[in-house]
């Protein structure tokens, strides 16, 4: 009933009833909620989720860990489903395709930045993410995320998804995938070269497998051995608890850690030239702090933030995850167990990446 109503209001240029889950304020759990989105423009399609990952940027956001949130909120852009409408003037995609959208969903479209397809960095600050987020070409109307039964989108901000790929683990690529596969790609990262990746977690794992697919010889900080099995099933080189017991270096070193830490003992583990990236985002009260002092005298090295990746590098990232099977390893849960992923992402248990069977909600 609800999609046969949303077609309706589709096509009445009406706004969209939606439904899903949501958290009304930072300690709260997460209950289902009733809300509407835009009604959809010429160049929007209706998207039917079918299934969203869990990323730790979700509990940090549904927490106000890095800034006060915008409650009720929705989180989630990790996002696959089935386009069940587009607008007129929608030519990227038809009715039956699948479809995908991840951390933003609209940008001025007009600066260098957006021009570049690095519309995450919109100069004139439009960037419109996919939730907790004011929604400027909107009436500043709050956006929601994916953990609901559907989203409104323009065909620009969508990523297209092949008929044969499993939707589950395509997700979670929508941020998990394009995150790490970024900086992979900024840095050059070619075969032979020596990388280790800091945080064994969703996007760790991810990080693994571009290195790997590029040939790299590939090491992994984790917080314990408890993943020590797949980290060899893997093919990567060596397992570490700590930096201090390194004694390697390396060409490239991603940071995936969600949490504070010394950031200038995986600065000293460069090689001469190195390059440390950093796309792990701790919450405000624990901020890591680089040494500048230490950077300065640290032989050439370089430390930069990579933040997700534009869309048509998305694109890009999602056919070739696709083309070569790089996908996440996943544990499909009900969205009634929202609460108990988070409980298990927080304290270090999770071992898969976490997507909510959007099937499981109710009504």
């Amino acid at each position: 009933m609800l999609l046969k109503d949303n077609l309706a209001q589709a096509n009445n240029g009406q706004k969209i009833t939606a439904k899903g889950y949501a958290v009304a304020h930072k300690d709260d759990t997460f209950k289902p909620f009733s809300f509407t989105r835009h009604a959809m423009g010429e160049n929007d399609i209706l998207i039917e989720i079918l299934y969203a990952g869990i990323c730790h940027s979700d509990i940090h956001s549904a927490r106000s860990e890095w800034k006060e949130g915008i409650y009720p909120m929705v989180p989630g852009h990790e996002i696959a489903g089935r386009v069940v409408a587009v607008g007129k003037s929608v030519s990227k995609f038809k009715v039956g395709d699948y479809a995908g959208v991840g951390c933003m969903v609209n940008s001025c479209g007009e600066c260098a930045a957006c021009k570049q397809s690095q519309e995450q960095f919109c100069e004139n600050g439009k960037a419109v993410f996919t939730y907790d987020c004011l929604d400027c070409f909107h009436d500043n109307a709050p956006t929601y995320g994916g953990y609901s039964n559907n989203i409104v989108v323009s065909e620009n901000f969508a990523i297209k998804v092949p008929q044969n790929a499993p939707l589950d683990k395509v997700a979670p690529l929508l941020c998990a995938g394009i995150t790490t596969y970024s900086p992979l790609k900024f840095s050059k990262v070619k075969k032979g070269d020596k990388i280790a990746v800091a945080g064994f977690g969703g996007l760790g794992l991810m990080a693994v497998k571009y290195a790997l697919y590029l040939g790299a010889e590939v090491s992994v900080f984790a917080r314990n051995t408890l993943k020590a099995q797949e980290a060899k099933d893997l093919g990567i080189k060596a397992l570490y608890t700590n930096t201090s017991e390194c004694k390697e270096r390396f060409d490239f070193i991603i940071s995936t850690i969600p949490t504070a830490y010394d950031v200038n003992s995986y600065v000293d583990l460069l090689k001469f030239g190195g390059e440390l990236a950093i796309v792990g985002l701790p919450p405000v009260e624990l901020k890591t702090h680089i040494d500048v002092t230490r950077l300065v005298f640290s032989a050439g090295k370089k430390v930069y933030g990579s933040l997700i990746g534009g869309i048509q590098e998305t694109q890009e990232m999602l056919d070739v995850s696709v083309k070569e099977g790089i996908y996440p390893e996943v544990e499909v849960i009900s969205i009634k167990d929202i609460d108990t992923a988070y409980a298990n992402l927080t304290n270090g248990k999770a071992k898969f990446r976490y997507v909510i069977d959007m099937g499981s909600l109710e009504g």
